[in-house]
């Protein structure tokens, strides 16, 4: 028979704990978030609303080949261990892919690998693309009580790598699931495309970037299709609002959102925000030869042509000729 020493009981036991301690932790957040005690599951509709106008965008607004639209949406439901995209870090393959060519094959292996790895993606969600700049689509998903994050990604098309998401919202608020949240979005570059318009060539970063958030001033050239020097902040180009599902008929009723019918496309008359444009015009030409009689003074003129538009009350354009006097060269 084996005799157990009083040391050899007392380690058994702090083994024993230290085996339950690790099993514990295992089972937490990282990045010390709070652990979600809410009931273990919940289901929420998803709803992406496209603000993406002429009105509100007015700076080289994609009417054709190809016009104003939005790619697919793709998401997933996890746990803090796992990061579709984050800003101010380097994006993956899979988000590459997608952000540039809207390829969304690589993007889900990654997904699915983490979930088999880490078991930290609990479900993975699409949506339907919305074939014009103001529209929406939806979906539903399912969160767990250690899965309470949500993030998802829609390219902004046309674009060199531009797209708008959500990066680890969290739907629980310790014991409770949130009943609805609503974010405003805004473009965002994945950093793997330096291309400065919607419809700019190939032209891929090297060395990679981070993945930035694109305002109103950054980056901070007149070409980019974003930039804006006269506001403040860019209005929202988008919008996504998600609702947690009762399965009881007389719980709450999430709020529909009517759309009269019109499938995925919004009407013009949906309240949109006014983005002045301002007039842009090239530099002046060299002057032009200096025409006149003999002995009286001549004029010579320059031109400059109009490269943006104004619009929606934006700052009018200059004029485009200028004439001063001269003595003449070749005189008659």
């Amino acid at each position: 028979m084996e005799t157990r020493t009083p040391a050899a009981a007392q380690g058994r036991a702090l083994w024993a704990l230290l085996l339950a301690t690790l099993g514990t932790t295992a089972s937490q957040p990282l990045r010390g978030d709070s652990v979600c005690t809410a009931r273990p599951l919940a289901k929420y509709s998803i709803t992406f609303t496209g603000k993406w106008s002429q009105t509100a965008f007015p700076k080289q607004y994609p009417l054709f080949r190809p016009p104003a639209q939005w790619s697919s949406l793709l998401g997933a439901a996890h746990s803090s261990d796992y990061s579709m995209w984050r800003e101010n870090q380097y994006a993956s393959n899979g988000l590459r892919d997608f952000a540039e060519r809207g390829e969304a094959w690589a993007l889900m292996k990654e997904i699915e690998a983490a979930g088999e790895k880490l078991q930290s993606v609990h479900e993975v969600f699409s949506a339907p693309a919305v074939p014009s700049g103001m529209g929406h689509t939806s979906s539903e998903f399912e969160v767990h009580a250690r899965h309470s994050l949500v993030s998802f990604v829609v390219r902004i098309v046309p674009s060199p790598d531009w797209f708008v998401g959500v990066d680890s919202l969290d739907l629980c608020d310790g014991n409770r699931w949130r009943e609805q949240v609503t974010v405003d979005l805004y473009p965002h570059d994945a950093g793997t495309d330096s291309g400065f318009t919607f419809s700019s060539p190939n032209f891929a970063t090297i060395p990679q970037d981070t993945v930035t958030e694109i305002t109103s001033s950054s980056p901070s050239h007149p070409a980019n299709s974003f930039y804006y020097p006269r506001l403040k902040a860019l209005p929202p180009i988008a919008r996504v609002t998600l609702v947690r599902l009762r399965q009881s008929p007389r719980a709450f009723v999430p709020p529909a959102i009517d759309l009269a019918g019109r499938g995925n496309e919004i009407g013009d008359g949906l309240s949109v925000p006014e983005t002045p444009l301002d007039c842009e015009v090239s530099l002046w030409s060299s002057w032009g030869l200096c025409e006149g009689l003999c002995g009286k003074l001549g004029a010579k003129t320059r031109t400059r042509y109009v490269r943006v538009q104004p619009a929606n009350h934006g700052a009018p354009c200059p004029e485009l000729e200028e004439e001063a006097e001269c003595v003449p060269d070749n005189c008659v």
